[in-house]
């Protein structure tokens, strides 16, 4: 991510900004979906980070526009748009190198940047990602500067429909504000959303709930989501990827074997994404929508990673 900032020259009380950046032949709102109006300051100027990409556009909107969260084509003025600029995008000098990791056979992408997962903004620190001599993913949250920093990794490739299995450690120290999920996301696909599979973890700041559930998104129908409750000890969660079905499972301990002790198992047939540029992503953030959830340092171990054709 990177700053942009301008001025909107004649502004009236109550306008905003509505950025967007251009990537994989589509138009992302910035700086994320959840923060989708930058504001105008008393002197016009206006200021905000924003993901890189080919080009980007500052779209100046009345109170009460509806902002396209991805679109194709850009809106044109009238119906609350005011005025629209597109710049060209500028290839850096020297880009920074991002963090690569090796976990079971792969290459991951360790993220150090902002990423509003889970519907808030929280910092990710490439130093809360790493291998242990025993081959074994560790990601934690970490405290710095009085905030929670979070960890993500992501595989550098795609792998298309399959079995997609995780054998992680014990999650019941997990606290109430602490989310892991093991998901497939193409953020580039050719449908609108996410175009994503999740394995999640959380109690989602209740510390009486289940604290598991499988997902197809959008989650916000509630076919798409299967809540359960996953016990103490090491778990293996995996899902088959299929046209057309997702069939998510966890079982007792590190194992494959078709006659396992099957804790929770459910099989998604509607809203399943195809393959096209989607990756595997495992990720450990903090969920601080209430100021009443507790939030504390915490470090979960990945012992495995499988994908099976």
């Amino acid at each position: 991510m990177d700053v942009i900032e301008g001025r909107a020259s004649s502004a009236k009380t109550g306008q905003h900004v509505v950025l967007y950046a251009r990537s994989g032949g589509a138009w992302w709102i910035q700086p994320f979906s959840e923060h989708p109006f930058t504001e105008i300051q008393p002197n016009s100027t206006w200021k905000n980070t924003i993901h890189l990409g080919s080009d980007y556009a500052a779209v100046l909107v009345e109170p009460g526009y509806h902002p396209a969260l991805k679109t194709h084509d850009l809106p044109t003025e009238g119906n609350g748009v005011v005025a629209i600029n597109v710049v060209k995008g500028q290839t850096p000098a020297a880009a920074p190198s991002a963090k690569v990791i090796h976990f079971s056979g792969y290459d991951w992408t360790v993220l150090d940047a902002e990423n509003d997962r889970g519907g808030v903004i929280n910092p990710y620190d490439p130093d809360n990602a790493w291998i242990d001599h025993k081959g074994y993913l560790h990601l934690r949250m970490s405290l710095r500067d009085g905030r929670l920093t979070c960890a993500q990794v992501n595989l550098t490739r795609s792998l298309g429909y399959g079995t997609y299995t995780f054998v992680v450690r014990n999650i019941a120290h997990l606290g109430p504000s602490a989310v892991l999920g093991m998901y497939t996301r193409d953020l580039g696909g050719a449908t609108e959303g996410p175009n994503e599979l999740d394995i999640e973890v959380s109690r989602w700041g209740n510390p009486i709930g289940r604290n598991a559930q499988y997902i197809v998104q959008p989650s916000a129908i509630p076919q798409n989501v299967f809540r359960f409750a996953a016990p103490a000890g090491v778990l293996t969660q995996s899902f088959r990827w299929e046209p057309g079905t997702a069939s998510f499972q966890t079982a007792l301990g590190a194992t494959t074997r078709p006659r396992a002790s099957i804790v929770s198992s459910h099989v998604f047939s509607s809203e399943i994404p195809a393959p096209a540029t989607e990756t595997v992503y495992i990720d450990l953030f903090d969920l601080h929508r209430s100021k009443n959830i507790e939030q504390r340092p915490v470090e979960v171990v990945i012992e495995k990673f499988e994908y099976l054709p």
